[in-house]
């Protein structure tokens, strides 16, 4: 499989994406104004504790308080003085903060939609190799070092680094790594943290005491590992930036580096811009003839298949079966595309065999596999859907690029032409009858005008008639299908 990275870079904003086989399968946007806060660690202020339930909202200096539960909560930190540690094991959200405290809390989750950020006292601070935890004594390693010998030597060497002020936390990608590059990384990162208890001592409360790396950092920090076989930047700015970062931290990434300078713009190369754009669609064609229906609400995202225009070559249950395998694939894709998170609903098309289920049910999980978000994935329900969930921690890529519509308000859609002309018959009806006015006038989006002077001109003139007043339409090329007044004259 071949993958590599597009960083696209302009002032405004930082846009990346991952191609897979000449195919979008992630893409990342991170704009200065509105630059996500998830890993920033803040000095915040208990504004309110909730008892009832076991949470505390924290103000952080944002436009909305932030939320943390009782189990974010951990005996290690700043946070809790001595009484409360004792108390902890009961996890009584009274025992362990009191409005008016001051707290070091991370940020765990953004805003998403009316909800405020996500907060834990449970601090860490990743770096290429390691994950310092402060406040702890432990010594982990990741579980997908399998090499028990490799474990040992890992744990022996950063063991060394472990002192009063924190652990470690040995990620996947130190297997293999020498001795200097972890010390590096662990006195890089208590470096990092001093500096945030120097600035917790000194600074006032809602404020921010570390900032996560940038995107463009972050990028080549969390793909480490990752099959690469190139990564290109447009920006001479941020490619010395990575450079430098990855020189520091991260050597191997130095010479997948590339600075593009192509007269094409970057994202041209693999048609990612009209990717961006299908991605944002309901509907999602597949090669077959079938076609995806997803749909993203508030509470959750549904998935619809259908066969479409796929009529298959052998026999129904084939044509479903294979629909639905093609499906699997296109569904994984496209949550990670989309950056889908919380509960998901997958409506697959109704399968007579339990073999074809549990074939089906396979793909999917082997698709899911390179999503580097969580999933957890439930079996086929009684009524054949399949539920599950996917750890989401920023906005979906709708959210992010979109806004409510004006004309229909989120409903996704607005009313018929023919409906609107009978509310403005009835609404003049109830004007005349609560005001004396002699005349009219009714100003609607031009197909509205264009009905009550055409189709509906029969109904507009038994109207006029019952009333024994005029009624004149004028034309408002600025108003939607939903919008009229009507004026007394």
């Amino acid at each position: 499989m071949s993958a590599e990275l597009l960083i696209n870079t302009t002032p405004a904003e930082t846009r990346v994406a991952l191609v897979e086989n000449g195919i979008l399968q992630e893409f990342h946007i991170e704009r200065g104004a509105k630059r996500g806060i998830v890993g920033n660690i803040y000095k915040g202020k208990v504004s309110r504790v909730l008892p009832g339930m076991q949470a505390a909202f924290v103000d952080i200096g944002l436009d909305k308080a932030a939320f943390l539960h009782a189990a974010d909560i951990v005996p290690h930190t700043e946070c809790v003085d001595t009484d409360a540690k004792e108390k902890f094991q009961a996890r009584d959200i009274t025992g362990l903060v009191h409005q008016g405290q001051d707290i070091v809390v991370q940020v765990v989750k953004d805003p998403l939609g009316t909800k405020g950020a996500r907060l834990t006292t449970d601090i860490t601070l990743p770096s290429r190799y390691l994950v310092f935890m402060p406040g702890s004594s432990h010594v982990g390693v990741s579980q997908r070092i399998e090499s028990e010998e490799e474990r040992e030597r890992l744990k022996t060497i950063c063991s060394a680094y472990v002192d009063e002020l924190g652990g470690l936390i040995i990620r996947t990608a130190a297997e293999g790594v020498g001795e200097t590059e972890l010390a590096q990384d662990a006195l890089f990162l208590k470096r990092v943290w001093r500096k945030v208890l120097e600035r917790r001592d000194h600074r006032p409360s809602k404020t921010m005491l570390y900032e996560d790396l940038s995107l463009a950092l972050r990028t080549i920090r969390d793909f480490v590992g990752t099959e690469l076989e190139r990564v290109r930047v447009d920006s001479k700015e941020t490619y010395e930036n990575l450079v430098q970062f990855s020189g520091e931290y991260v050597p191997e990434f130095s010479q997948l580096l590339e600075l593009y300078t192509g007269e094409r713009p970057i994202f041209d190369l693999f048609d990612i811009e009209n990717e961006i754009k299908r991605a944002l669609n309901r509907r999602v064609d597949l090669k077959s003839g079938g076609y995806l229906i997803i749909d993203q609400t508030e509470a959750m995202t549904t998935v619809d298949i259908n066969t479409g225009g796929f009529v298959g070559h052998r026999n129904l249950d084939d044509t479903i079966f294979n629909t639905n395998i093609e499906a699997t694939l296109a569904i994984a894709r496209h949550l990670r595309l989309r950056n889908l998170g919380g509960i998901i609903i997958v409506d697959f098309i109704d399968m007579n065999s339990a073999d074809h289920r549990r074939r089906v049910l396979a793909s999917f999980e082997q698709a899911l596999i390179s999503d580097r978000a969580k999933t957890k994935v439930n079996g086929f329900s009684a009524l054949g859907l399949v539920e599950m969930t996917r750890k989401r921690t920023r906005e979906s890529l709708e959210h992010t690029l979109c806004v409510e519509c004006p004309t229909c308000l989120g409903r996704g859609t607005v009313k018929t032409v023919e409906t609107v002309c009978y509310e403005i018959l009835r609404e003049v009806l109830r004007v005349n009858r609560a005001y004396d006015a002699d005349n009219f006038v009714v100003y609607a989006a031009p197909q509205v005008a264009e009905a009550l002077i055409g189709e509906e001109s029969h109904s507009l003139a038994e109207l006029e008639v019952f009333m024994g007043k005029q009624v004149k339409v004028q034309t408002e090329l600025l108003y939607n299908q939903e919008q009229f007044d009507v004026v007394l004259m």
